[in-house]
Formats: C-alpha cells, structure tokens, sequence
C-alpha cells in the first residue's frame, strides 16, 4: 500500500497500511493540507529571518532587548489565564512517542508527560505516524503493550498524568508528505495529526489540547503559532483558547523577547520553559563569531554558570510578572544499577532540582522515571501540599538582568578528555539516530539531539576559533580527525562486534566529520541525518 495518497495538493508519499491510514484519513489530511497552504511560505519567510539575523551576529552584532517593544515590556498585561489540570507541574518527564515510554510515562510519579515528536524523536515515517496512533490510544485510555522478546506486557496503571504532544521545530520538513511537491513543515503535521485525532477526546475528558513548542527565536514566530492556534480553533468551532501550548526558551534571541512571545501567545500560552540543552547549543551557534565567547567543555556549562544563571531568572520573573508558569530544565542523569554510583546520581539530581525549584521555578523536566521521585521530593520541599505552584514569587527585588548579563563568557578550561569525550558522544548519537532512535542512554546520562548538538557544535566552535586544549594542542581539523580515528576504535571496543558491524558509526563518522569540518556551521544536525531515514 505505496500508493501516494492525495488531498488536492497534499501529498503522502510513506507507506499507509490499514493502521496507519485511520490516521492519515482523509479529512485529517484535509486539515493539515489547508494548514500548509495558509502558513507554509509565512513560515519559510521566518526560517529566512532567521538566516538574515545569525548573518548580522556573524558580523559583530550582539543580540539584545527589542527597542520597538519597549512598551510591550513595560506594559501592564496578563495572560489569559492556565487551566486547572495545569496548575501544578511540579515534575515532568519527557520521551519520545514509542508505546512502551508512553506508558510508563504515564505511570511514573509525575505530574506531566511531554511526549516528544522532536529533540528525542528519530523521525523516520514510522516513528512519526506510529507515534500519533499511540498517542491516540494513550488519550482513549487503551494504550497496551507486549514486549515480543520476552512477553512482558504493559498498560496503565494511572490515570491523571496529564499530556502533552511536543510538535518538531519549525526548521524541520516531513518529506514523507509533499504539498505542491515540497516537503511539508514537520511541525505542522505533528500538531496537525494531534491535534485532529485527539481534541473531541480530551474535551470530552474535562481537559485541553496541550502543546510544547520547540526552539522558538522570536516573538513574530510566537505570532505565527498564535495564528496557526487561532485558525484551528475557528475552523472546529472552538473558543479562543482552547488550545494552550507551553513554548521552550531555548535560543539565545528568544531569551531577550519573552514579555513580547507572551504578549503575542496571551489567548494560549500558559508556560515559558528553560531548554537548557539547546540554549547552550544556541549560545555557541549565535556567537560562533564571537572569540571572547567560545565555551569550554560541556561538562563545566552547568547552570551556575553566569549566563545560565541569569537566563534561568529572568524566565521566572518575566512569566510571573505575566502570570504565566516558568518551567525548569532536564535533568539527563540515569539511575545506576550500582548503589554507590547511583547515590552519586541521585545527589546530583538533587542539587540540579534544589538549585531550580529555590529559583522559583514551577516545576522540572526528568528523563528517566528512576528520577521523578528525587525530583518530587525536592519540589515538594519547596512548594508544599496545597500550594501547586511558584506564581507568588516574583523576584521584584532583583537587579534589572541585562543584556551583558545574558551574554557574560563561560570559565572553564578545554580538555583533551573533553573533547574525546563530546566525540564519542556525537557519534554514538548520530548513529542511534540515522537507525531510527533519537533518544539514547551514553555513560550515564540521556541524550537526545539538543545535547548532542553541544558536543560537535563545542569542537566546530573551537576549531574555528583556533583554540588549544589545555595541553597546549592547537584545536584543528586534522586535530579533530585524528582523535575521531581513534574513538571510533575506542567505541568499537565500547559497543562490541556485533554491534559493531551491525550499525552504522562508519556512516555516523563521515556525517560527524562533514558537520565538524566545514567551514559553515551547519544549522542542526539533523538536517543532514534526516535525508538518511527511511
């Protein structure tokens, strides 16, 4: 069943089996057809700004606080308001859509589960359109598994997790459907494809069609989501409102424009979030020109760091001030199987939740269910039962945050370890991902593509920087060639033969050295990795 499948000038060039036809039915893809045709080339237009924008930091220029929207900023405004199912989120756990995650998602001690179509997603079309049927059944309350390795089955054991869909960031395209011959944008058929399949159901329920929206840089791309909401709502005799969608401050230039993304999302957001991960990535892909501002090795970005630290207060005063929650970031730590190590773990969790929830943020992000319970009891410390939230907290008597603030260096020393380090990781991750997974446990820790971005963004940045490592190495192309030949050896020995000659680090290492070596940074890894799935 090959056969493209088409709604005027949509087309579905993956595979549609009975299974997956009930999702790409034809009034679905009526939808996302007219949701293409109205938003497509406005949303090109945005990734063409963006370019025009990173072209000026490239040249010298710094970001900074808009002047147009001063009086935005300084206004007296509120958001609409957050549903009640919302109000208390003081633990999230994310993952990607596949069934098993999903419902121990669900079942974990948490308040939330943001199931993820991007940063943690390999899209290949499978996982996309598979991702949305389990998504279906999780909502109905049927979601059940059965492992066929070993027969281990799975279903829900509770039922007040709340959901929420994370759609792709605008950048990304969904080749396996085509309008006027294009790939369409991947975000809009997540949200599309979500939204259709599910909102009946939810409303039914007594609850909302929530989102979580990635990499967002500016607040004219806030507009652009407020219209495609907007546009939904009309077209299904909705109010306006009724979608309510969190959005992830995750880029340098969307940090210095949080009041005007609130401003323009006000009938629907109800969160701003710290993606912590991408925001680093996003500090050295905006200031990759900037010599004074080339980061060290990943491990020391902690979020005490100063441009860290400030980024995390000012989300909490400029949603607060608005009404709106601030959400905290992810913690990648995996709980051990040896207690001393997980002590370790658990430690470290405690003071990464303690450094958060003292802040004022609302609540955290955890990768692995192992963690919700530390991350609970951190919370719950600090916003006792009763209480759902940090709202109160305002942080009135802070220095003004500025621009110098959000831009202040990173101390910290470059490693040759370090760099070994970020090179065996970006590998690992890049093959895990052209095979289809987006969301890989590596010594210890969870990765996904933001985290993976930083380790071969670190050394693109370094070497065209011509930085050395502490041992007096200048950081080179032939430097980095060098050290990749022999990690590549050094994984071999990590993974084994069979995995070895089953999966693909040669493919993984020449995408890595393309990447690396170039004397363009390459926006996202995954652009280059997605024309590799199937």
């Amino acid at each position: 069943m090959n056969t493209p499948k088409e709604t005027d000038a949509l087309a579905v060039l993956g595979a549609t089996p009975p299974t997956y036809a009930e999702i790409l039915s034809p009034e679905a893809l009526s939808f996302l057809s007219d949701l293409v045709e109205k938003f497509g080339a406005r949303r090109n237009e945005l990734l063409e700004t963006r370019s025009v924008k990173q072209a000026d930091y490239d040249a010298g220029a710094q970001p900074d606080f808009l002047p147009q929207t001063k009086d935005i900023r300084e206004g007296e405004w509120k958001i609409k308001g957050i549903p009640a199912d919302l109000q208390d989120r003081r633990v999230e756990i994310t993952g990607p859509t596949d069934r098993k995650m999903i419902i121990n998602a669900l079942n974990a001690n948490v308040k939330v589960y943001m199931s993820d179509f991007e940063d943690s997603l390999s899209p290949t079309w499978e996982n996309v359109v598979e991702g949305q049927i389990n998504l279906r059944d999780a909502n109905l309350g049927t979601i059940e598994y059965t492992n066929p390795d070993n027969g281990k089955q799975y279903s829900l054991q509770k039922h007040d997790v709340v959901l929420i869909a994370r759609t792709r960031g605008l950048h990304l395209p969904e080749k396996h459907i085509t309008y006027q011959d294009q790939p369409i944008p991947g975000c809009l058929m997540d949200f599309a494809l979500y939204f259709f399949h599910n909102y009946q159901t939810r409303i039914e329920k007594g609850t909302g069609i929530y989102y979580y929206i990635p990499k967002l840089q500016s607040h004219l791309e806030a507009r652009w989501w407020n219209d495609v909401f907007e546009y939904t709502e009309n077209r299904f005799g909705l109010e306006i409102g009724a979608i309510k969608a969190t959005f992830l401050i995750e880029t340098i230039p969307a940090v210095f424009e949080m009041d005007e993304i609130l401003y323009e999302l006000r009938d629907h957001v109800v969160a701003l979030n710290c993606g912590r991960w991408d925001y680093i990535f996003s500090y050295i892909k905006t200031l990759r020109k900037h010599r004074d501002r080339v980061l060290p090795d990943r491990q020391v970005v902690t979020m005490d760091k100063p441009f860290l630290s400030a980024y995390s207060r000012l989300l909490i005063k400029t949603c607060h001030k608005r009404g709106a929650m601030a959400m905290g970031g992810m913690a990648a730590f995996i709980p051990s199987k040896s207690p001393e190590e997980n002590q370790k773990v658990i430690t470290k969790g405690i003071n990464d939740k303690q450094l958060e929830a003292n802040n004022g943020h609302d609540g955290t992000w955890v990768a692995h269910p192992g963690l919700a319970d530390t991350a609970m009891q951190v919370f719950d410390e600090v916003i006792p039962p009763g209480k759902p939230n940090q709202l109160d907290v305002l942080r009135e008597l802070d220095d003004p945050i500025t621009a110098a603030d959000l831009l202040e260096p990173s101390e910290g020393g470059r490693t040759e370890e370090g760099m070994r380090i970020n090179i065996r990781i970006a590998l690992q991750y890049i093959e895990a991902w052209i095979n289809g997974n987006g969301c890989v446990p590596i010594y210890g820790l969870m990765e996904d593509a933001a985290t993976a971005e930083i380790s071969r963004a670190s050394i693109w940045q370094w070497i065209q920087n011509e930085k050395t490592l502490s041992n007096g190495k200048l950081i080179t192309k032939a430097l980095f060639r060098e050290l990749l030949d022999e990690e590549l050896e050094q994984v071999r020995k990590e993974v084994g033969e069979d995995r070895w000659t089953n999966g693909k680090f040669k493919r993984a290492a020449e995408i890595f050295d393309e990447i690396t070596t170039s004397d363009q940074l390459v926006d996202f890894l995954t652009l280059p990795g997605y024309e590799e799935l199937n």
